[in-house]
């Protein structure tokens, strides 16, 4: 059997069993929207900072969630609660969503940003369970093209 004869099709309503057949295969097999984006503004519309995030589906707890792809608060604003703002508001959207997760991932080596994301005021933990994936460059243009 090759993928080569294979079609591609979009999923429609009367595939909702078959996605959940493959959701729990998923589940069983790990053990287990579009970006959005907020700004922080001063009273005089100085933009502070953003955040970059878009809503996730998680077939693990089958609720949304939000994935934020960056934070960014310009260097005078930081330290001053510009960021915990930003993702309190993310937080709220996740509730409000009925989700149950906020995640991101941040560079090994931004020690500030890790030590504020593992504080008490934001209370976020490494999972270290997930290795990160990534196809780029050459091996992309391979692999749409094989």
């Amino acid at each position: 059997m090759s993928s080569d004869k294979a079609s591609l099709r979009y999923a429609h309503r009367e595939d909702i069993p078959t996605i959940l057949a493959l959701i729990r295969e998923l589940a069983d097999y790990e053990n287990a929207s579009f970006a959005r984006t907020l700004l922080i503004t001063e009273p005089d519309g100085t933009v502070a900072g953003m955040a970059v995030y878009f809503f996730n589906f998680s077939t693990w707890t089958g609720v949304p969630g939000i994935y934020l792809e960056d934070l960014f608060v310009k260097e005078a604003y930081r330290k001053k609660g510009y960021g915990k703002r930003l993702l309190k508001e993310l937080a709220a959207l996740v509730l409000e969503a009925g989700g149950k997760r906020l995640e991101w991932s941040c560079l090994d080596w931004n020690e500030p940003s890790l030590n504020f994301y593992q504080s008490e005021v934001i209370g976020a933990k490494r999972k270290n369970e997930w290795v990160g994936l990534r196809v780029e460059g050459d091996a992309l243009a391979k692999l749409a093209n094989s």
